[in-house]
């Protein structure tokens, strides 16, 4: 992509951007490049939404009540923008995301505070929704013909590198899965991947500003098909491969994945591709092939559990984190067991649960024997037990073990700098703040609820 100076002129308006984002990964990536296409427009980014120009709630349609929470939220941001006004200041509102997306008509109708709605697909419109929003354009969530990506501007060195030395990269979006509980094939659009060059271009553009370690984003990642400079199809292992030969570039990630989409040369790819860490998050959602079935996950427990064998055939230390519903519509007790076995037989490092939630439009959502809400509250805790005893027997069995560890930032003492392991473990250290965007190996020395401590041992690399 090419990169343009957010640089404004002396005669752009300063105003200040306040953004909150929810949800996923890929929407915080979201609100990065909001603030990165506003820039431009004289916006810059604060912490503090009473003192904002601009409020953008950048929302997420995946879980229960999505939408209520966020006419909530509008409801005190509308307070702080009468406040603003009594003082003669003007606030707009926008409502961006996935919840703009699928209910953004009813946005505008129910809370007569937002100045605009935008969809996933259409924030690179933003600065033009703001000039002509007193015209009328108030709303865009149609799924354009050409690419956001193309119109986005590259943020300043400075801006990339207020936000760290981790930093996430959008490569895919879209799904072509209709899972019955998810939204996402109707508010994110078809799946879809974005060029080499272009990606290999924001990467550099990244790693110039000193990131050290980007995270692949995609609503299915691993089905990465972008083309190259020759119009040939790459896949993700390819693309992983072209980016670790950034120079700087020290780590490489990927989420989230889908089972059927996990090929063996993206396996292979973890023993061949050292930059490529030896981290897996991979959604099951269920152990009952019956509840697979339901959901339209195209695949069974059985080849969940055989692909994992798979990947730890060749990476015997390979950390699996995953997510599950708990209560699908027609969860029987038995069902519930055998995703409790599942996890039983897998022993993740981590992973992410949830109550199912019913989202308008989806299959799901129209499903007989809904599970009454106390029996999903008890089978969710006790997966919560479950999977918590992994994680903290993952971390227990850490203690001894030298790992080289990324820093990215100051630790929460005096003194201390905090990384993360290669399995995304986050690892906390007495040393210089020098130390910060360096890997450097450390014994480790206790495992705490969330974290690991260490000391260091080794040179810096």
């Amino acid at each position: 992509m090419s990169t343009p100076t957010s640089v404004q002129t002396d005669k752009t308006e300063r105003r200040k951007l306040f953004i909150k984002s929810y949800g996923c990964q890929m929407n915080v990536y979201d609100a990065t490049r909001m603030a990165d296409v506003l820039a431009p427009e004289g916006y810059e980014e604060t912490t503090d939404m009473a003192e904002a120009d601009l409020v953008v709630l950048n929302t997420c349609h995946i879980r229960e009540r999505a939408a209520e929470k966020v006419f909530s939220e509008l409801g005190k941001v509308r307070v702080l923008k009468e406040e603003r006004a009594s003082r003669g200041l003007d606030m707009k509102i926008a409502v961006a995301g996935c919840v703009a997306q699928a209910e953004g008509a009813e946005i505008l109708r129910r809370q007569k505070a937002v100045d605009l709605v935008v969809g996933p697909q259409s924030y690179h419109r933003l600065p033009d929704m703001l000039r002509n929003v007193q015209n009328g354009v108030k709303i865009e969530t149609d799924f354009p013909t050409e690419d956001k990506f193309d119109h986005l501007v590259a943020p300043a060195r400075a801006k990339v590198a207020s936000r760290g030395i981790s930093a996430f990269l959008t490569i895919q979006e879209g799904c072509d899965k209709f899972c019955t509980f998810c939204v996402v094939p109707y508010t994110r659009g078809a799946e879809t991947s974005r060029p080499i060059a272009k990606i290999l271009d924001e990467a550099r553009h990244l790693v110039d500003a000193g990131v050290r370690e980007i995270t692949l984003l995609g609503q299915n990642v691993n089905a990465f098909h972008g083309l190259d400079e020759k119009g040939d199809v790459v896949s993700l292992p390819g693309l992983t491969a072209r980016l670790a030969q950034i120079p700087g570039l020290l780590r490489l990630r990927y989420m989230t994945s889908h089972p059927n989409d996990m090929a063996q040369d993206l396996i292979d790819a973890h023993v061949q591709q050292p930059a490529l860490m030896p981290f897996l998050h991979l959604p099951v959602q269920s152990g009952s092939d019956r509840i697979l079935r339901a959901m339209n996950r195209k695949h069974t427990a059985k080849e969940y559990c055989d692909l994992i064998d798979r990947f730890r055939a060749i990476r015997p230390d390979i950390a699996l984190s995953s997510d599950f519903i708990v209560g699908f519509p027609g969860e029987t007790e038995e069902d519930f067991q055998a995703t409790l076995d599942l996890v039983q037989k897998i022993n993740f490092s981590s992973s992410y649960f949830f109550k199912y939630s019913m989202r308008p439009g989806t299959p799901g959502a129209e499903m007989d024997d809904q599970v009454p809400e106390e029996v999903k509250s008890e089978r969710l805790h006790r997966l919560q037990v479950l999977v918590d005893g992994q994680r903290h027997a993952y971390n227990d069995a850490s203690v001894g073990k030298v790992m080289p560890i990324l820093f990215e930032k100051k630790g929460r003492d005096p003194g201390q700098i905090a990384g993360k392991s290669p399995y995304l473990q986050a690892v906390q250290v007495d040393g210089p703040e020098s130390l910060i965007g360096c890997v450097a190996d450390v014994l480790i020395t206790e495992a705490l609820t969330n974290s690991l401590k260490g000391t260091l041992v080794g040179e810096v690399r």
